[in-house]
């Protein structure tokens, strides 16, 4: 992953509402939740929330699916994935060892 697709991502879920949005999807797994069902929950109006779902979606953290006339948003679990590991990579490379 390139630091500057890192800092994007990073950027989208450093907003409270898109975070939200995600956590919320993350905690209705890889089948995805109906965009009604999301805006319920985290009483966000049907703009707004269409406005911050399409910026998870730009980064890649988010997928969206039409099931008949239900639209499902999913996370990107493999992105996720990238975005900790890019983090924790380089984790403690510096690190000198305690002397005894």
């Amino acid at each position: 992953m390139q630091i500057k697709d890192a800092a994007k991502q990073m950027a989208e879920l450093g907003h409270a509402t898109r975070l939200s949005i995600f956590r919320y999807l993350v905690k209705g797994g890889r089948q995805g939740v109906p965009v009604g069902d999301i805006q319920a929950e985290l009483n966000i109006p049907g703009s707004t929330l269409s406005h911050h779902i399409s910026r998870l979606v730009a980064v890649g953290l988010v997928i969206q699916c039409r099931k008949g006339r239900t639209l499902y948003c999913a996370p990107q679990y493999s992105k996720l994935d990238e975005l900790i590991d890019f983090l924790k990579d380089e984790c403690c490379i510096h690190e000198t060892a305690a002397e005894d």
